[in-house]
């Protein structure tokens, strides 16, 4: 619809292509530009319905009409094409809007994002580095780039962005990170640090409660792991993790029929966890029921047959069930996967002397005192 306005009056007419503005008996032609971001509300509406078909339809439309120069259409387009996991197309499209827009970190922290999802982690680095220039207080960026130097192994770096990171706001999910840089340089006191200041900060996060109970398990804290594993447990009664924590502790100090009923509540929530059956399996043992516990034991092992631990509880209970031949298969397997383990050894002399067999039996436990004197 154009307009003619004249001495004060609006008059619709809708045969031109153009407005016409009167001004003292003069005729303007002004000619009708488009509007770029005209449609960004409807693109933007559909995307956090997540009716992509209708999104990318009123993109392709928005696109055609300004001849691929809307940013925000070709950047949601290249959300929606990650979404699909057509991570490279998106990439390029992340790309063209750091073409349009270059003085946008938002641009850049994607086409970074993009890069770390190909695995590609220093390219991600420099980016993220080219963005910060832009924008030097942003949470997102410091966190994402310590991410990037823990997969690079640089962990010096990894900590310093992090604390950086930390200082602008602080997030559970960076708090996680830092932890996880300690534990893999086996520096625990620090991660428990670390995490206690995350609980401060968020005290009714179970993974952080449970992590935080599982380092003072480790550490023979048991009061304070039990406290916090309790937290998490409170929070979230079905925490598979900190269910699995306290049972293994309550089993710990004899108490197989209260771990038993912690155990039960997780076989509902992971029903196909090893860890699990192999503790019900010991539980069983604990209690001396035999059948029941290598019933368990047995599906632990189908469900990771190269855990060693399950095989060295499966040769435990056979011995104690004077079945030899069974528990010498089970151990000589334990063995193979884990090699410097004196107790192995020790069990499996145990196997080879009740099957008479002296000189193997003589040399499994020459090898177990060369493990542990």
């Amino acid at each position: 619809m154009n307009l003619w306005i004249s001495s004060g009056r609006i008059q619709h007419h809708s045969s031109k292509s153009y407005f016409l503005i009167w001004c003292f008996d003069d005729v303007v032609e002004t000619p009708e530009l488009p509007i770029q971001e005209r449609r960004n509300w409807l693109i933007h509406l559909h995307y956090i319905r997540k009716d992509y078909e209708t999104c990318k339809a009123i993109i392709k439309e928005q696109l055609q009409e300004t001849r691929g120069m809307c940013e925000y259409a070709v950047y949601v387009q290249a959300l929606i094409l990650r979404l699909e996991g057509k991570i490279q197309q998106s990439m390029d499209l992340f790309q063209s809007c750091a073409v349009l827009n270059p003085g946008s970190s938002e641009n850049l922290k994607q086409v970074a994002r993009s890069l770390f999802l190909l695995g590609k982690h220093k390219a991600a680095i420099e980016v993220y580095n080219e963005a910060s220039q832009l924008n030097q207080k942003d949470w997102e960026i410091s966190h994402n780039l310590g991410v990037c130097y823990i997969y690079t192994k640089d962990f010096t770096s990894a900590k310093e962005q992090l604390n950086i990171a930390l200082g602008l706001s602080k997030h559970d999910l960076t708090y996680m990170m830092l932890g996880k840089i300690y534990l893999l340089e086996g520096d625990n006191d620090k991660a428990i640090e670390v995490y206690r200041s995350a609980v401060e900060f968020s005290p009714e996060n179970t993974d952080l409660l449970t992590t935080l109970g599982l380092l003072y398990m480790q550490q023979g804290k048991y009061q304070r792991a039990f406290e916090h594993l309790g937290n998490a447990l409170t929070y979230d009664p079905n925490n598979f993790k900190a269910i699995l924590a306290a049972g293994s502790m309550m089993q710990t100090h004899g108490d197989f029929d209260v771990a038993m009923n912690k155990y039960r509540v997780a076989a509902y929530a992971v029903p196909e966890s090893s860890p699990l059956w192999n503790n019900i399996g010991m539980c069983f043992f604990g209690n001396k029921k035999y059948v029941a516990a290598i019933s368990c034991l047995k599906r632990a092992n189908y469900l990771s047959p190269f855990d060693w631990k399950i095989l060295y509880n499966l040769g435990l209970v056979h011995l104690t069930m004077q079945q030899y031949a069974s528990a010498f298969h089970f151990l000589s397997a334990a063995v193979n996967l884990q090699p410097k383990t004196a107790e192995l050894y020790m069990l499996l002399a145990v196997a080879l002397t009740h099957m008479d067999d002296w000189e193997n039996a003589k040399r499994s436990y020459e090898e177990a005192v060369s493990l542990d004197e």
